[in-house]
């Protein structure tokens, strides 16, 4: 195996020019530079990462934590949203030159704690732990002086994190029916101890208050329950609840795409169209399901490729000693507007 000698010795520079070249230290001409590459190609020269950390006190490596992989269905409805976020961080680190370390959790708490402990070990720079959807987390391992960043997720001891903005978002949704003319508009929620549900109800009655439009809590109805078997079993009698009313809606916020999805089949049973019947909207634009659907539908966006970036963004620039503490960044995805919609105006 090619050393660092051998390099200095083809490219007839010095062991302290070699260096410099690697580690992109001090001054060094364009022909020198050339010359090291070349010598260092032709040799096959992998320069030793363990050495460099050793001088730099940086390993220039960045762990992510996640259980996308093991999330993820044949389907693409489960597991997305962290899949989109570790893309958004690794693009981003990659940019800067860095190849993540990716480790699969598989939703075990003793699996993840080994996995913070490995990365630990392995002196990494800073770690991203990628949650599956907007939650409080406990982390099963105390981070010191380990830069550590939470993507999609928040916990109680005051990492930085980098979470959606739920709130912001479906006020924009709401906001964009009203324009089109709608002022009876349902919300089929998710349960109260889902952290993204009075977050996006708190944004649904700021825009109807934006405009004036009384709120009424007739209109909103819990259509998800807390068991993913059965996650759904709650929405045909919450959109019974919604559309008996006697003045009923013109529009439907759905919590998710997977649920509008599903209203989709519920209304076609009732005869009602969309959206000449009634106008429906989802939230997250999974656009494997959006682009699909018939009429395509309405979505607001979620930014998890955006949460991804600036997780590596800030990962980057944080210090090892004294990180900030409390730091919640909330990003806001575009709402995408399809043919779900009908405007009354």
């Amino acid at each position: 195996m090619a050393t660092i000698i051998d390099v200095a010795k083809r490219a007839s520079v010095s062991l302290k020019t070699v260096s410099r070249v690697i580690n992109g230290e001090g001054h060094v001409s364009d022909a020198t530079r050339s010359a090291v590459m070349a010598a260092i190609e032709a040799l096959g020269y992998v320069p030793s990462n363990a050495a460099r950390s050793m001088r730099s006190q940086r390993s220039r490596l960045i762990g992510i934590i996640t259980g996308a992989i093991s999330h993820a269905q044949p389907t693409g409805s489960v597991g997305l949203p962290d899949i989109f976020v570790v893309k958004g961080a690794q693009a981003e680190l990659e940019r800067q030159g860095i190849i993540p370390l990716i480790a699969d959790t598989g939703s075990d708490p003793t699996r993840t704690a080994r996995i913070f402990r490995t990365l630990l070990e392995h002196r990494v720079d800073g770690i991203i732990y990628v949650a599956e959807y907007h939650q409080k987390v406990t982390l099963p391992v105390l981070i010191a002086d380990t830069p550590l960043v939470l993507a999609n997720c928040f916990d109680d001891a005051g990492h930085h994190a980098i979470v959606p903005d739920d709130e912001a978002g479906e006020r924009a949704l709401v906001e964009g029916l009203i324009v089109r003319g709608h002022r009876r508009i349902a919300m089929l929620t998710l349960p109260a101890s889902v952290v993204a549900q009075p977050l996006r109800l708190s944004g649904y009655r700021a825009a109807l208050a934006g405009a004036g439009i009384a709120f009424d809590p007739a209109l909103v109805a819990v259509a998800t329950g807390t068991d993913r078997e059965r996650e759904f079993s709650q929405l045909p009698s919450a959109l019974a609840q919604v559309l008996a009313l006697p003045e009923p809606p013109t529009a439907l916020c759905c919590a998710n795409d997977k649920m509008a999805m599903r209203v989709y089949a519920l209304l076609a049973e009732r005869g009602i169209s969309i959206p000449g019947g009634i106008s429906v909207v989802g939230f997250d634009d999974y656009r494997v399901i959006c682009e699909q659907l018939q009429p395509s539908l309405s979505s607001a966006s979620l930014a998890y490729e955006m949460i991804g970036a600036k997780a590596a963004e800030v990962i980057l620039k944080m210090p090892r000693n004294n990180p900030p503490q409390g730091v919640v960044d909330r990003l806001i995805g575009p709402v995408v507007w399809r043919e779900s919609v009908r405007a009354l105006n």
